[in-house]
């Protein structure tokens, strides 16, 4: 977690002691390594969408040869870029066909995966450092050559992408089918799925939800079947928070992750295919929707043979217009390179348990990280749920991209505020609502705490409310803000509050930087200010200060009175309101759920090649049947160990 002050060293999480140096890490890595082996712009739109496409191609063009020049300038007589700058973009030598119909550069990839074990972790020990703050540092100054190697990527990422069978024509027959979605996080990161699922459903579709077993009631109440993965995200969040991103600091964190990862993985398989829990009722997965983090649903798909469609509410297709939000860089090169090195970091975490589930579950070969590219999902059809007016679709994303809009739930339509709370509202002016949902949460057995001090953080925000004269919610989240304090009575501390009913009472928001809380923010026409505490949330912070929509944000290592009153100080000013207006106006006419539907249906193969989900086996067992099932759920439940709940 970086509490000393020192960076991390990126492979530290694959063995079983923490090192300080990075040539202790390739040798230990040698010794432990359990591996094996768009949116729908017109006019204008478009007329922008090709300006910065043109201007990326440009910036690409020159990095690519700034580096090349630096390479071979070097004592190194391995080949650099040689192709990815003098072939037009869209050549490539070798494209070979995959089983997908996806084309691949050969060449590259069986390069790479000849290199031995040290060899490859060398590639990125050479580029990459993890800062204290848990973000990945790549540098491309000091490291020309080993970027060429890792750049080299680029032309098969870069290639035109076709999908044999896709269908792509609008108004085509979609058989009712039986979709899996498998999802890995927060509350935050389910509801979005659960619009989505529910939409499916009303094209016939059977969905189930399959996320961690804290959201059984959350999914089940909006009508959609519900199937547990393990792992607990309430543990989740606290690794997160106290290591600051993916890495651990220590060997018990380590564990900790590995009793997660497996967990998590080990539950996928039954949840694509074991009956319902509740009733028995058959199921067998025909399409999966899942986000990044349900690590191993590529592999779940490749052995059913079913098509896969990824989902996510922050980026993770590699593009040269901003970073990985994982990830720190200064070069423009290095943000399209970002992205491989985050996808590798987690490749070689998992890959011991991946091949391991493949072997042993799926029956499957073990498989190499560049050959196959498992770990990536750029040759997969991928949506992302945020609106473009925030973050418009990069013009280096292909066809198999699209940025649908943020896809709202809607709770607050049926959300029943106590009395006492309405009364407080109007008694005066909007307040400032601030809360950091589940980053500020403690678990009393397990001594979970992402926010260290809450009794500190409380006074700070009383305090800054009274420096600028405002009154205030605050939102206890899953954990102690304002607890056992008293508060004035132009505050006040909520529990449980759909975010959709209450943010428009308020003046302006104060939030961890979560993407659905965020998305919520901004639809209701507050100016926002986010406090990061890891991941993502730097990357909408960042997001929202370029837009004009809130503050510079506040990591939460550096909340202070003043920071805080600065940052409530600049929200309360008119052009700030003004401008948040015009962007809630744009989304507020947006259906991100229906064009995530629409982008499901679209990719979907021509031909699915299995039966439909109006089959035989949706009729329930008889009695006998049932009690046999049971039985069998008994023994065979996904099990997350100490984490699950």
């Amino acid at each position: 977690m970086g509490s000393n002050g020192d960076d991390h060293h990126p492979m530290k999480h694959l063995d079983h002691h923490p090192m300080k140096h990075l040539e202790e890490s390739v040798n230990h890595f040698d010794q432990q390594s359990g591996g094996g082996g768009g949116d729908n712009n017109s006019g204008n739109e478009q007329s922008d969408a090709e300006n910065r496409k043109t201007k990326s191609e440009e910036k690409r063009s020159s990095v690519l040869m700034a580096l090349s020049k630096e390479f071979n300038n070097s004592s190194s007589p391995r080949r650099g870029l040689d192709h990815c700058v003098t072939a037009p973009v869209g050549t490539h030598k070798c494209l070979i066909n995959d089983d997908h119909g996806i084309t691949f550069s050969r060449s590259m990839t069986e390069k790479l995966d000849r290199l031995s074990e040290r060899e490859k972790q060398q590639l990125i020990v050479d580029l990459v450092k993890i800062q204290n703050d848990g973000t990945v540092e790549v540098d491309l100054e000091k490291h020309g050559p080993v970027a060429c190697e890792l750049l080299e990527l680029q032309s098969i990422e870069g290639a035109p992408i076709f999908i044999a069978g896709t269908n792509s024509k609008a108004g085509k027959s979609i058989p009712r089918l039986k979709i899996v979605m498998l999802v890995v996080g927060t509350r935050g990161d389910v509801q979005p799925f659960l619009a989505m699922a529910k939409r499916l459903q009303e094209f016939g579709h059977h969905v189930r939800l399959a996320t961690h077993s804290n959201f059984s009631t959350f999914v089940k109440s909006a009508g959609v079947d519900f199937y547990p993965l393990g792992g607990d995200p309430r543990v989740l969040a606290g690794y997160m928070a106290r290591n600051k991103g993916l890495i651990p600091s220590g060997p018990k964190e380590i564990s900790l992750q590995r009793k997660q990862l497996r967990a998590i993985i080990e539950s996928l398989l039954p949840a694509c295919t074991e009956p319902d829990l509740e009733t028995g009722v058959p199921f067998k997965a025909q399409a999966i929707i899942a986000n990044p983090p349900a690590y191993g649903h590529a592999h779940v798909a490749e052995a059913l043979g079913v098509p896969l469609h990824i989902f996510f509410t922050m980026p993770w297709t590699p593009t040269y217009e901003f970073p990985h939000p994982l990830a720190r860089v200064s070069q423009i090169a290095g943000y399209w390179l970002s992205y491989i090195v985050v996808d590798l970091l987690i490749w070689w975490g998992i890959r011991g348990y991946i091949n391991d589930f493949r072997k042993r579950k799926l029956k499957s070969a073990p498989i190499a990280y560049f050959s196959t590219y498992h770990g990536s999902i750029s040759h997969l059809p991928t949506g992302y749920m945020w609106s473009p007016h925030v973050v418009p679709k990069p013009s280096d994303w292909g066809p198999l991209v699209d940025v649908v809009g943020y896809c709202f739930l809607n709770l607050g339509s049926k959300y029943q505020p106590q009395e006492k709370f309405v009364q407080w509202i109007q008694k005066g002016p909007k307040p400032v609502y601030i809360g950091f949902g589940s980053m500020a949460l403690t678990n009393h057995l397990l001594i979970i705490k992402p926010l260290e001090d809450p009794q500190k953080t409380t006074r700070i925000i009383l305090e800054a409310l009274k420096d600028t004269e405002q009154r205030g919610i605050i939102d206890r989240g899953w954990g102690d803000l304002g607890t056992l304090m008293q508060v004035p009575v132009d505050v006040f501390l909520l529990e449980d509050c759909p975010h959709d009913w209450l943010f428009p009472q308020c003046s302006a928001v104060v939030h961890h930087g979560g993407a659905g809380t965020t998305a919520t923010g901004l639809r209701a026409g507050c100016p926002t200010t986010i406090v990061p505490f890891f991941g993502d949330q730097f990357f909408w912070g960042d997001r929202i200060n370029k837009k004009g929509l809130g503050p510079t944000p506040i990591p939460i290592s550096q909340l202070s009175v003043e920071n805080l009153s600065n940052a409530i100080r600049y929200m309360l000013q008119p052009e700030v309101k003004s401008r948040v207006l015009e962007v809630a106006k744009l989304i507020e006419n947006e259906d991100g759920v229906a064009a995530a539907v629409d982008a499901f249906h679209r990719h979907l193969p021509s031909e699915i090649p299995i039966t439909s989900a109006s089959s035989d086996d949706d009729e329930p067992p008889n009695p006998l049947q049932r009690f046999f099932i049971k039985i069998g759920m008994v023994c065979c439940l996904p099990c997350g160990g100490l984490w699950s709940s």
